[in-house]
């Protein structure tokens, strides 16, 4: 197998979902330049919000970590969609926005955005290397207890 994106995707058997739709008034991403700003994605997994509620009250790290790993995985479904399907186009993440739905004593949203962190780096390899921001938040729509948003260079 071929050291593509998609050979590393398959080789932790992730399949992208299709690109999910806004469910408000704006687009799911932006291409400005040789710059796509993908706007924050939840934790959907099938279809469904996979983690809803705080860190440090309703959700522990672990499952928020694999929280902010879905939220990633939809940054890419959505990448795919805006680059005609050739995630090849990616030349750098710039930078990724974490927020986490907490509890006002939680402090780890570092840990928690590790999960999308992670599997970008694993992923894209060095051009998965990121800035990133890591946010405690009151709450997110739907009661998501992780959003994540993309800056991406292409070529």
């Amino acid at each position: 197998m071929s050291d593509s994106v998609e050979s590393r995707l398959a080789a932790r058997s992730i399949t992208l979902p299709e690109a999910a739709a806004p469910a408000a008034n704006y687009l799911p991403y932006v291409m400005s330049g040789s710059l796509l700003f993908i706007s924050g994605q939840l934790p959907i997994e099938g279809g469904a919000l996979a983690v809803k509620g705080l860190l440090g009250r309703d959700v522990d790290v672990a499952t928020a970590q694999r929280a902010a790993e879905l939220c990633a995985i939809n940054i890419l479904a959505q990448a795919k969609a805006a680059l005609g399907g050739d995630l090849e186009r990616i030349v750098r993440v710039v930078k990724l926005g974490g927020f986490v739905a907490s509890d006002p004593s939680f402090t780890d949203q570092h840990l928690v955005i590790n999960g999308a962190s992670n599997l970008i780096a694993e992923i894209l390899g060095d051009a998965g290397k990121h800035a990133r921001a890591a946010v405690g938040v009151a709450s997110l729509p739907l009661n998501a207890a992780v959003e994540v948003d993309a800056i991406i260079e292409i070529r």
